[in-house]
């Protein structure tokens, strides 16, 4: 059977907001508090780390100067030398313009949360961090939501107008899918982007079944999942008799979460999915930061980006 032929859509809007869909003042309310949060991060935090953390495209020759002691000699310029009768040597600059891309699991596991916020409140967080990062330095952004199908694409552009609208769309994302297919964002971001970007994957990387699909985006691209998850995702609570509802599939169980075995058995599945994921980035090449919902995901990006740098 022939495969259909994808395309790359050009930008959509989420059909509802978490505020209503009346309620555009209060959604433009938080679209501003967290653009003030991200800029005073970005400016005040990680000044210096993110240009340092991320190579540009190569260097490029910007002027011949006077040569100095402790100057490179093999980027000495001998016809100018020659022509002026003493030392001179080349400078070149490193050419910065960057495509940052985001893509951003927004599939209903990501709305679970029990201590200070919900996986999706960090998880947006980090994404508009990341994003005003990229903007300050003058590189291009673009975002792919998606869940278990591909929910939208925003093109790489630069600019605050078009943070502000990444933003915007954070805030406001409502799947149509309710699991989650990493393999479907990923090969979509392949086929998008044919040269060398940066890539944020940004998940709880409940799927696990990404292995080879990452290993081909790692040889192409600068590759970083960011996985959010919450203390309760490695531990059950001591609460005897608990009804459960699988978020992405709508299965509902009992579970005895006093039972040591099952408290051991639900760890262990923890530690497993954790080693999975680990893994998958390991062997692509791949850098993998772990976040939970009440620890300080600025100090984790914060010490990425200098051991990057």
């Amino acid at each position: 059977m022939p495969k259909k032929k994808e395309t790359i859509p050009a930008d959509t809007q989420f059909n509802a907001s978490p505020f209503g869909d009346t309620d555009a003042a209060a959604i433009m309310r938080k679209v501003r508090e967290l653009e003030i949060k991200s800029k005073k991060i970005t400016t005040h935090l990680f000044t210096g780390e993110y240009h340092s953390a991320f190579k540009g495209k190569g260097m490029s020759f910007r002027e011949v100067r006077e040569y100095y002691a402790g100057d490179d000699v093999r980027f000495i310029d001998w016809n100018v030398s020659a022509r002026f009768g003493h030392t001179f040597t080349k400078v070149f600059e490193e050419e910065r313009e960057l495509t940052v891309f985001l893509l951003v699991d927004v599939s209903t596991s990501n709305m679970f949360g029990t201590i200070q916020n919900r996986k999706k409140d960090i998880l947006t967080e980090i994404a508009a961090v990341l994003t005003f990062s990229a903007i300050n330095n003058n590189d291009k952004v673009g975002v792919i939501f998606f869940s278990n199908k591909i929910e939208q694409y925003i093109a790489p552009k630069k600019g605050r107008k078009h943070a502000l609208y990444i933003v915007r769309q954070l805030l406001t994302a409502k799947p149509t899918g309710t699991s989650t297919n990493m393999e479907e964002a990923i090969r979509y971001f392949n086929k998008a982007m044919r040269h060398k970007s940066i890539a944020f994957l940004l998940s709880d990387f409940v799927d696990a079944s990404f292995e080879n699909d990452l290993k081909v985006i790692g040889g192409r691209h600068d590759v970083i999942g960011v996985r959010i998850y919450d203390k309760m995702d490695m531990q059950l609570p001591d609460a005897g008799l608990l009804q459960v509802e699988d978020l992405e599939t709508g299965k509902i169980a009992w579970v005895n979460s006093s039972d040591a075995m099952v408290q051991y058995n639900y760890k262990q599945r923890f530690i497993q999915q954790s080693e999975i994921c680990k893994n998958y980035f390991l062997k692509a090449g791949a850098d993998l930061l772990h976040i939970r919902t009440d620890e300080d995901y600025v100090k984790v990006l914060q010490q990425f980006f200098i051991k990057r740098s």
